[in-house]
């Protein structure tokens, strides 16, 4: 395996502040709204080079954080990003990532472009699809912010059925 003069602790401020939990806001369609935030410490990250030697496409940025609310560690994000176009100026990745939180499991997806030599934009906005749990009919999108060179600012924005009475 090489060394990439891509950082992954960069790449990872695209991909996942203590936990918030707004309360939820209950609507008459059906659906309460909830917004949670998070500080995620990245602790472990891998570029596995597949194929020929450097970035290129097939290979994979592996990532492991830890999530934190007032400090005290309460869940993970893992997330998997595979490089799939390679061009001058132009790197993207696809990145499937999950996070396990107290109450369930919040699945997400996104496709990354990276600027010049891989800078991330500094904010991202990525796609919930899915989730178990408390989370089982959540909808919405997971703002990140960098924050420093492995920690991050996750902001959920959810929207979830509401159980039915019965």
């Amino acid at each position: 395996m090489r060394r990439s003069a891509l950082r992954p602790g960069t790449t990872v401020a695209l991909a996942a502040a203590a936990l918030a939990v707004v309360p939820p806001a209950s609507a008459a369609d059906g659906h309460r709204t909830e917004t949670i935030r998070l500080t995620a410490r990245q602790v472990q990250s891998r570029l596995l080079d597949l194929g020929a030697k450097g970035i290129g496409l097939g290979d994979e940025l592996v990532i492991a954080e830890d999530l934190y609310r007032g400090g005290r560690k309460i869940g993970d994000h893992s997330v998997v990003c595979t490089y799939i176009r390679i061009q001058p100026g132009d790197l993207q990745l696809q990145c499937v990532g999950t996070f396990a939180l107290p109450e369930g499991q919040i699945t997400s997806q996104a496709l990354l472009h990276l600027k010049g030599q891989g800078t991330p934009a500094p904010a991202v906005d990525i796609a919930l699809t899915g989730g178990s749990g408390a989370y089982s009919t959540a909808r919405g999108y997971v703002h990140t912010v960098a924050a420093g060179g492995t920690e991050r600012q996750v902001t959920f924005h959810l929207t979830m059925d509401e159980p039915a009475a019965g």
